[in-house]
């Protein structure tokens, strides 16, 4: 079962009546068993309005209601880990305190759950928020962790953690893409044009250079990325765009630009004498089949305003998820365009390697947490919803379909490839041939062998074969390239050593344990060879 089919845990919270607005019910939307479906009634604590209002008058750059006192200081209470600066302890204290009081009691049962029958597939669980109160929804709960010290939910690639809605319709049968077509749209900057149109159309190049660099630059030396096409237009009117989508066969649109809440999904500055709303945007969209929709403009992801009070499904995210699009990514508050430049890079790079789209996220916020550090608010301002009935595809994976053809040199033409063989040491022996010179091995459904032993990554290592360009009566040459967490151990000359994310060449009768010394070992064999190890 390919990582698209991992299972899904989904939560909704809402407040209960009006008269009691510190009341909410939390209760599960999907889940992987029958059981998980339960519900859990919480009052929400004066403790967590108050680090959250700290946590805020740190961190973000909008403007703040004025229920919020300029002057409030918040002491982080005793006890977890007390080391780190300020605003390290606070960010861990906000992660934390949210975790306690969204997964808790019977819902944090239904978690682990969950979390447990993903393990034992060897998935990831999806984990989705819908966030019903409008007033929680410019809360981060991307911060959220579950103790100090440990991952903050959106960072795992274990969790893949994304918010929904559920006031949408069925989602439309989705084409299958084998490459990447992106419209990138460049917008007004500001309120008012501060950067001439030239300026903005070697900025365009540029961006568009950056993205297609970064899908041909895999991670990944085994895994050759898919083709990226990137269209673009400058400061286009609304006609402009929509005509381009309709003729371009876009699975991506980035826009890069000003935008500002509004009640119908928020406005986008195509130009100083031309905006977009998101109910207008959405329609074109999900016309045109685009998938995903990326938006580096202020406030993308932050629900208009009335009266101080937050007004329901009025944020650009909601509002595209709430017509039809299948993923929107959108910013929680302002981001510096090298943040949002540096965040779009590995973004872009993981979706050409065929990561789902939550998955992807995860990669390039870890990336910004890397870069920016922990406690800057870089790496929580992305923000992902998915349509509920959305698996996260954006190009399909290799395991359904998808051939990979590798490159093949004169030299491999010129020598039939020999046969060889994974064989269990002890009687009765199980043989695991390696055919067409090829033998994908890992935990996940697809691989040639499917391991299931503890370390065994989902896309472990490959052994393959590659000719020799020397004497055609010297030995073939088989290799090993890991590509693990753990590393694939190998029987030598001095003992078993450790080969993690490296090519090495493989004898025949060399004896092999992927992912831990203390698993069973199995015996590689080139067929007909008289090499002894």
């Amino acid at each position: 079962m390919p990582l698209f089919d991992s299972p899904c845990l989904s939560l909704a919270i809402a407040r209960l009546t009006a008269a009691e607005p510190e009341h909410y019910a939390i209760w599960v939307l999907q889940a992987p068993y029958p059981g998980g479906y339960v519900h859990h009634d919480r009052r929400w604590p004066q403790s967590l309005t108050q680090t959250w209002q700290a946590w805020q008058n740190l961190f973000s750059l909008r403007d703040l209601p004025p229920t919020f006192d300029p002057e409030f200081e918040f002491t982080i209470p005793p006890g977890g880990n007390q080391g780190g600066s300020h605003s390290s302890r606070l960010m861990q204290h906000l992660g934390v305190s949210l975790w306690q009081w969204l997964l808790d009691g019977p819902i944090q049962s239904s978690f682990d759950r969950s979390q447990g029958i993903a393990i034992g597939q060897s998935k990831p669980l999806r984990f989705r928020l819908e966030v019903r109160d409008p007033d929680l929804i410019a809360v981060p709960w991307e911060v959220m962790q579950l103790q100090s010290g440990m991952q903050a939910v959106s960072l795992s690639q274990q969790i893949l953690f994304s918010r929904t809605t559920s006031y949408v319709g069925p989602l439309p049968p989705q084409r299958q893409e084998q490459s990447l077509k992106i419209l990138l749209v460049l917008g007004n900057d500001s309120e008012t044009l501060t950067k001439p149109l030239l300026k903005l159309e070697q900025e365009a190049i540029a961006i568009a250079q950056t993205l297609e660099r970064a899908a041909t630059n895999s991670r990944n030396s085994l895994l050759t990325p898919v083709m990226c096409q990137v269209e673009t237009l400058v400061q286009p009117t609304p006609a402009q765009l929509i005509a381009e989508l309709e003729r371009g066969n876009y699975n991506v649109m980035f826009y890069a630009g000003h935008g500002e809440p509004a009640p119908d999904g928020g406005l986008l500055f195509l130009r100083p004498d031309a905006a977009l709303n998101g109910t207008e945007l959405a329609q074109v969209l999900t016309r045109c089949q685009v998938k995903l929709a990326v938006f580096n403009a202020c406030w993308g992801a932050q629900p208009e305003q009335q009266e101080h009070r937050a007004i329901p499904r009025s944020s650009l995210a909601e509002v595209l998820i709430h017509h039809g699009v299948p993923s929107v990514l959108a910013m929680r508050d302002t981001i510096a365009d090298q943040e949002a430049l540096d965040f779009i890079q590995v973004f872009v790079q993981a979706l050409a390697e065929r990561s789902p789209i939550d998955e992807a996220v995860a990669i390039a916020r870890q990336h910004l947490l890397t870069v920016y550090k922990f406690n800057q608010p870089a790496w929580t301002l992305p923000v992902l919803y998915m349509h509920p009935e959305f698996n996260g595809e954006l190009i399909k994976p290799i395991t359904e379909g998808v051939t990979e053809i590798p490159d093949i040199s004169p030299s491999w033409l010129e020598h039939q490839t020999p046969a060889a063989s994974l064989r269990t040491m002890a009687a009765p022996n199980q043989i695991w041939s390696i055919r067409g010179g090829m033998m994908r091995v890992g935990s996940r459904e697809g691989n040639d062998l499917v391991l299931r032993e503890p370390g065994v990554s989902r896309e472990h290592a490959e052994i393959f074969y590659r000719a020799s360009s020397v004497e055609a009566d010297s030995e073939p040459m088989y290799l090993l390239r890991d590509r693990s967490r753990y590393g694939t151990w190998i029987l030598g000359p001095g003992g078993w050593h450790k080969v993690h994310h490296q090519e090495v060449p493989l004898r025949s009768k060399t004896q092999i344990k992927f992912g831990n010394p203390r698993s069973q070992a199995l015996e590689f064999v080139i067929d007909g060879s008289t090499v002894s190890s």
